[in-house]
């Protein structure tokens, strides 16, 4: 079994800055996680926004600490750093290899999708941003870790993909994007979804738009050579 992970982004239309964040850090006692975050606006401000955010989380995971108490504790220190004046989503999407699960956190107005045995699952149940609200807690959900699942996310560019335009985005076609790949195409499923959210928006993102795909695929070769493909476009 090894975990894959996917991630598509780019900036809004004539910003010099992407206002979004990943990063992706090691769990100490097994595992991966994927973090994403969307700082309020865009450009620069945003862009340090959201830095500070996933480096944050990236940190505390890396040194043992729990998802959930993550999210909190990241909300604690974007409140006093900002005077609670500053807002920013956190999604955290992790492969826990020492229980055995996947468990995502959500701080998040757009959903997790989540690709099992009997199809995909969404998670939007509402919950507030970081830094703003003096108490608050992530919505955390937990699943066994099975070869084949795939859990996808993303920021609000491309949730709102088209509305300037007017134009209506087809939820129901990032389900079959989702659907109709396995765990090993988290890739091109990232690709995919981006691609449908430029289209709606006449390859002009109206914002900052980010996908990020974890999957669950069967080891493609005996040994545990860890691998990372990166591209950054200059």
């Amino acid at each position: 079994m090894e975990v894959k992970i996917g991630i598509a982004k780019i900036n809004k239309y004539a910003v010099a800055e992407c206002g979004d964040s990943v990063e992706v850090a090691e769990r100490p006692l097994g595992g991966i996680s994927a973090i994403l975050a969307d700082g309020q606006g865009s450009g620069k401000a945003a862009k340090i926004t959201s830095s500070l955010v996933v480096n944050r989380a990236a940190a505390l995971i890396a040194e043992g600490a729990r998802d959930g108490a993550v999210a909190r504790t990241v909300h604690d220190y974007l409140y006093a750093m900002k005077d609670g004046k500053v807002s920013s989503t956190l999604t955290i999407m992790s492969a826990d290899l020492e229980t055995d699960t996947l468990l995502f956190s959500r701080n998040s107005n757009c959903p997790v999708l989540v690709k099992g045995e009997y199809g995909v699952v969404v998670y939007d149940d509402a919950v507030h941003p970081i830094g703003v609200h003096k108490h608050m807690k992530p919505i955390m959900n937990q699943i066994p870790i099975e070869v084949g699942t795939i859990l996808v996310s993303y920021t609000d560019g491309i949730q709102a993909a088209g509305r300037k335009r007017g134009k209506t985005s087809d939820f129901d076609k990032l389900l079959r994007i989702v659907e109709d790949n396995g765990p090993e195409h988290v890739d091109f499923i990232a690709k995919s979804i981006l691609e449908y959210a430029l289209e709606l928006d006449d390859y002009r993102a109206g914002d900052d738009m980010t996908v990020v795909v974890m999957g669950v695929s069967r080891r493609e070769e005996d040994n545990k050579i860890q691998r990372m493909n990166v591209t950054f476009p200059c």
